[in-house]
């Protein structure tokens, strides 16, 4: 049982949240993720979010993460498919109600990760940061369900991401990738 999508105002914890779980999942893997960032809403300071904590971590190759899922359970975290190819998901929840998220992507794409890029565009853009806010807070009062908020927040992000991505000298690319 999980309850509904709901946005709430920023908690200042959530970055020390972050770095308790990053140091859990080094500890519990040692020497598997090459790097390991807090990404998405919850780590932009200010930024209204889902009370989720979304982590990123690079490996080698994907094949690598295979043999530490037991660990990575033993931490709450369990493979997720979402249909997206390039990645591994593990989906950690207490009671029903997701808590973290671990996005596993290879070494070779971590410069450039969407994600990664628009958390730093939006933690340097305060402005942007509060067009998103308005908007999650207004996917949440139309009633849409968490299953349509992806979607519903497309537009915006794909903009936001494009200008990210030309911050640092890179094309534009489809924010959602294709499973």
């Amino acid at each position: 049982m999980s309850i509904g999508l709901r946005i709430v105002e920023y908690d200042p914890d959530w970055p020390r949240q972050a770095t308790v779980m990053i140091d859990a999942l080094d500890a519990a893997a040692p020497g598997l993720f090459a790097a390991i960032e807090h990404i998405g809403s919850t780590a932009v300071s200010g930024l209204a979010a889902k009370p989720i904590i979304d982590l990123m971590a690079a490996v080698p190759e994907l094949d690598v993460v295979t043999p530490h899922e037991e660990a990575l359970a033993g931490l709450g975290f369990f493979p997720h498919d979402n249909g997206m190819r390039d990645r591994a998901l593990f989906v950690r929840a207490d009671d029903g109600v997701r808590t973290h998220i671990l996005h596993v992507v290879t070494e070779a794409s971590w410069p450039t990760r969407n994600q990664r890029l628009l958390r730093d565009f939006l933690r340097a853009n305060p402005g942007d940061a509060d067009r998103y806010a308005r908007l999650k807070r207004g996917i949440v009062a139309a009633g849409i369900g968490p299953g349509e908020y992806a979607r519903a927040k497309t537009a915006l992000v794909q903009e936001l991401t494009d200008k990210a991505r030309a911050e640092v000298g890179l094309a534009p690319v489809p924010v959602w990738e294709k499973g």
